[in-house]
């Protein structure tokens, strides 16, 4: 049964919930000499998670929010390139910590770089870290932009999963967006990449866009899904003009309201578990044997800024400008400017500008927040008494639960909380009931569905 008050629900700001705190929360006081401190404190048999963040694309997409910027000289790549390799040693050399047991190229377009400037970091990673226990290698793609040589390359430097960015594709759709991309430019880049033995394909897809109707979504998810992906993801487009000024491109008018919104995203979910697809938190599919739909069945489904992923490693550590890493004490992120990271790298400095550190009640409300978000349930009160030693330490949460239960997103059983199935679309809102700093600041977010 639909929720009655779903339209008011789904107009409502809150953040994604990526991260906890999040991103709006980082500030000054964590810095690069913070971070080589928290670095310093990693054993040396810590794993690592390792992020490589490239700022650069052919083209800019209307929709994009994205930390990028218009390449369209070799001089920019190959410069990004270098001090990347420096950052590395930087890295290295900050830390004991050699086991890597995940990487990550993410962007922008990561693969912009080519084959060469690829294998020469990647060499540089393995030099400087243990790349021997490799669980997953992935790498974003903008399926345009990939030929037989990039495919070959990427399969050389370990390359096991690779994300494509799809959207949609129907064309009046990719017009409105700036980005026109046929489906056989899909499939085409999707048969180059098993052809070269990466069988791990992810597709991300997106609703919400201008001029996309209902039927449009489900056609994207039908053809999408009829390409055999490990996994599929369908994320809800942001419009935030005011943080991402090229969004301005898009027509606001155009856009679909929150009862269509409500709409498409319920068709995309009914398409793809049609397909035979297990349904993964808020918005990702996968196939019943793939690593995550294994994960979110046993309870072990985790998540991060890449979203839900299986990555358990102790840190998740960030190269390259505006990456975002996760040690044990608390989040730091790098420089947003190219030419401010430079700077510092070229300093033999680490190139964080802000972050947060994590208090106790961050680690529970986290806690909370990743397994409410993961597994449509949570106990809050058990979490509080294991870090507390009384339950009652999160109940601040209990009246906007019991607003939500009487919206009928959720059952609240006690200190139980678990999403019914109408208001799982609506999880980021039960999330928000934890967040101690959501009203603390002036951050604006995008809308819950």
């Amino acid at each position: 049964m639909p929720i009655p008050s779903s339209l008011i629900l789904a107009e409502k700001s809150v953040p994604r919930y990526t991260s906890y705190p999040t991103a709006p929360h980082f500030t000054a006081a964590v810095d690069g000499a913070v971070a080589r401190h928290w670095m310093g404190e990693l054993p040396a048999g810590a794993s690592l998670s390792v992020y490589l963040h490239v700022p650069y694309c052919r083209a800019m997409c209307n929709y994009c929010g994205c930390n990028t910027k218009v390449a369209r000289r070799q001089e920019p790549l190959d410069d990004y390139t270098e001090t990347l390799l420096a950052e590395i040693d930087v890295l290295a050399d900050a830390t004991a910590a050699r086991r890597v047991t995940h990487i990550h190229w993410g962007g922008g377009t990561p693969s912009l770089l080519g084959p060469e400037r690829l294998a020469r970091l990647a060499d540089k990673l393995a030099s400087r870290f243990n790349l021997g226990g490799i669980v997953e290698h992935a790498i974003e793609l903008d399926p345009r932009t990939v030929d037989p040589a990039l495919a070959a390359g990427l399969a050389r430097i370990g390359i096991n999963r690779a994300s494509l960015g799809v959207q949609d594709l129907n064309l009046h759709v990719q017009t409105a967006i700036g980005r026109v991309q046929p489906y056989e430019t899909v499939a085409r880049c999707v048969a180059m990449l098993r052809a070269v033995g990466v069988e791990a394909i992810n597709l991300d897809l997106m609703y919400g866009l201008p001029h996309q109707s209902v039927d449009d979504v489900v056609r994207t998810a039908e053809l999408s899904a009829g390409l055999d992906p490990t996994r599929l993801a369908i994320f809800g487009y942001a419009h935030v003009p005011w943080f991402k000024v090229h969004q301005r491109l898009i027509d606001a008018a155009a856009l679909p309201g929150a009862a269509e919104r409500l709409q498409q995203a319920a068709a995309a979910r009914d398409a793809l578990v049609g397909r035979g697809y297990d349904v993964i938190g808020l918005d990702h599919f996968a196939r019943p044997d793939d690593p995550m739909a294994i994960a979110a069945r046993d309870g072990t489904l985790r998540r991060n800024f890449q979203g839900y992923t299986t990555d358990v490693a102790d840190a998740l550590v960030g190269l390259g400008a505006s990456s975002i890493g996760r040690l044990p004490k608390g989040y730091i992120q790098n420089a947003p400017d190219v030419a401010g990271w430079r700077r510092a790298v070229e300093a033999g400095e680490l190139p964080v500008v802000k972050g947060v550190p994590f208090s106790v009640e961050d680690h529970v409300r986290a806690g909370v927040i990743e397994r409410l978000m993961c597994d449509f349930a949570v106990d809050f009160g058990a979490l509080a008494q294991a870090a507390y030693g009384h339950a009652e330490a999160l109940d601040d949460a209990i009246a906007p639960l019991q607003d939500l239960q009487r919206d009928g997103v959720l059952r609240l059983d006690g200190r139980r909380v678990a999403l019914t199935e109408a208001g799982k679309p609506f999880m980021r809102l039960a999330a928000a009931a934890f967040d101690s700093y959501l009203h603390a600041g002036s951050a604006r977010h995008s809308a819950a569905v």
